[in-house]
């Protein structure tokens, strides 16, 4: 089913990063989120969540405007922001985090740039800075400076340095703009440079660093812009210090209207891994993916005894969760939450998800470090507790909070990690081990086999002896349990896109869980859907629903977590990797090779796009 994309969501915001720090601007220009100084950080700009208050934002307000337009600057991380006013006049505000190379390293300082620029006429603006402290505390003191202000709260602070008039940013009076003006928000620290030259210098440079690095991505032939905007868009969500990808830049956007369901997604989910790998391994960003299989190895290496479900950027940070009660939530509709409490669930799909992650290290002949028998060694004590495991009842992988069962996904990766270390081990000449782990893998597929599979319902099931149905068993192929022409999985796609599919879009179950019966749409399980039936020969349909997601993105080409099936509101944090990571995946998979380009008329070419 094809919907008719909205004018404007709530979630019209594009994500500016570099690697280390991360903000979002929406469109009318306003810093509305930024964690500093590294995306787990406190939310000194924290307009996203404060409800109906005016805290935690900087703006940029051209008085009298009557038209605000932004944009990416095409193929890079930069932000552009053009504001006209009644009268003609009009300027610009250019926003970018560094990200360059300097002294034969990147350069990503935790700096936030705000350019703004006169383009014509003689444009009146004011300059709002209001940051907080604490997930939404106040600030508790201002100091001036010769050409900075230093905003402080508790033991925390924040500098404005900038060539504006300081004295008409404190007091948010109203200025005209006969010149450029640049705000560069940091640590409290001072500029190393002239203020203009340095920002100018940046710019360029953190341009041609993004158009260089897309440059030597291999995107497919269709949906070229697309797959870049969301390869950008994973670049940004990746810790460049560990290698950790973040499942999200916020935390606490609902994923519904008026749920309790808000949860912190500025953390790294290990199942995550194998999707976002797969994607920087299709699209040759071999250096991103590799710094990930470092973090993710880390984890292996060093966690082995007892896994978690989710991580910090750094691997063995705490996550325990609480609320921040100075922060009413997005649109008001709390509770805004810090860390996870998934991390402290039993959720036994991480096992397999960390080793076939880490198997890429076995295969890939561009790593610099391959896999070897110490490495291998390490993946088996995980191994052998998905293989004892598999037994016991888990959370899953939609995290439940109050209930446990013997779910399928959970039981299938637990395969998984036997399956790939098998493979592994014939790599590597180990006979004996391929033989143990071969005869563990096919014990668990046999049982799988026997009860994941519902005969009355002609489908595999979420849970073993079960009947209800959940989108994670579209996966089966693509985890290689079974092929896609098995007849079992074909009665199964047929059944999960007539009973988990509300208005065109598949929800990731649809029995009651700890908070009710949920009313949105995983967008990760759309991708999967969408994956499924391209397997099994339905590319038409495949292609009419991935055009349909393409069109539900934000104005600025990002996905969040959900989409509202009534109204195809985009819903849940963002950008999120997960769907960004399944956008490219099926791009690719869907797209016609390059050596048809040329080929057809021009109408069949834009059809195969769409």
């Amino acid at each position: 089913m094809t919907h008719s994309p909205q004018k404007s969501q709530p979630l019209d915001l594009a994500p500016i990063g570099n690697g280390r720090v991360a903000a979002l601007i929406d469109v009318e220009g306003r810093v509305v989120w930024w964690c500093f100084p590294r995306f787990d950080g406190d939310p000194v700009f924290c307009r996203l969540l404060s409800g109906d208050s005016e805290k935690g934002v900087c703006d940029i307000k051209l008085h009298g405007a009557t038209h605000i337009v932004s944009r990416y600057l095409r193929n890079t991380a930069v932000l552009e922001t053009v504001m006209t006013d009644d009268a003609g006049n009009s300027l610009r505000v250019v926003d970018y985090f560094p990200r360059l190379r300097r002294f034969e390293r990147v350069h990503h300082p935790p700096q936030l740039f705000r350019r703004i620029e006169p383009i014509s006429g003689l444009p009146r603006v004011s300059i709002r800075v209001q940051p907080c402290f604490g997930y939404g505390g106040p600030c508790t003191g201002i100091a001036v400076g010769s050409n900075h202000l230093r905003y402080s709260g508790g033991d925390s602070v924040l500098r404005l340095t900038t060539d504006a008039p300081l004295s008409y940013i404190a007091s948010q009076s109203a200025f005209a703009l006969t010149r450029p003006a640049t705000l560069i928000f940091g640590p409290d620290e001072p500029l190393e440079g002239p203020i203009d030259q340095t920002a100018r210098d940046f710019l360029e440079r953190t341009i041609d660093y993004w158009r260089e690095w897309v440059r030597s991505l291999g995107v497919p032939l269709d949906w070229q812009s697309e797959v870049i905007r969301a390869a950008i868009t994973l670049k940004m969500c990746s810790f460049d210090e560990t290698g950790a990808v973040i499942a999200a830049l916020t935390t606490s956007i609902p994923e519904a209207p008026g749920t309790p369901r808000t949860w912190d997604y500025r953390f790294c989910w290990p199942r995550d891994a194998y999707f976002v790998i797969k994607a920087l391994n299709q699209l040759g960003a071999t250096q991103t993916m590799e710094s990930y299989l470092n973090y993710i190895t880390s984890i292996a290496v060093d966690d082995a005894s007892g896994m978690r479900p989710v991580y910090g950027i750094v691997h063995d940070q705490s996550l325990e969760e609480r609320l921040a009660p100075d922060l009413e939530g997005f649109q008001g509709m709390g509770p805004v939450r810090v860390g996870n409490q998934a991390a402290e669930q039993m959720q036994h799909d991480t096992y397999g998800s960390i080793i076939l992650a880490v198997s890429q290290m076995f295969v890939d002949e561009r790593l610099p470090h391959m896999g070897d028998r110490a490495l291998f060694g390490h993946l088996e004590v995980l191994g052998e507790s998905a293989k004892r495991l598999v037994a016991e009842p888990d959370a899953g992988l939609w995290e439940y909070r109050g209930r446990k069962r013997f779910h399928t996904h959970s039981a299938t990766m637990c395969w998984v990690a036997c399956d790939r270390l098998a493979r592994i081990a014939g790599r590597l000449g180990i006979a004996d081990r391929r033989r143990y782990w071969r005869e563990h893998a096919d014990r668990l597929k046999a049982e799988i086999m026997q009860r994941a599979w519902n005969p009355k319902r002609q489908a595999f099931v979420a849970a073993f002896d079960a009947e209800d149905l959940d989108a994670s068993v579209l996966l089966l192929p693509e985890l290689g349990l079974i092929p896609a022409s098995d007849p079992r999985h074909l009665r199964t796609v047929e059944l999960i896109g007539r009973e988990l599919d509300r208005n065109g879009y598949i929800t990731r179950y649809t029995a009651s869980d700890d908070f009710g019966v949920p009313e949105v749409a995983f967008l990760a399980c759309q991708f999967w859907y969408i994956d499924a039936l391209t397997r099994i020969g339905e590319g038409d349909k495949a292609r009419e629903l991935l055009g349909d997601l393409i069109a539900r993105r934000n104005r600025y080409g990002i996905l969040s977590e959900d989409i509202h099936p009534g109204t195809g509101e985009l819903w849940g944090n963002l950008p999120q990797t997960y769907s960004m990571a399944g956008l490219i995946n099926t791009a690719i998979g869907l797209s016609r090779p390059w050596d048809m380009a040329w080929s057809g008329d021009e109408g069949t070419r834009a059809a195969a796009a769409r």
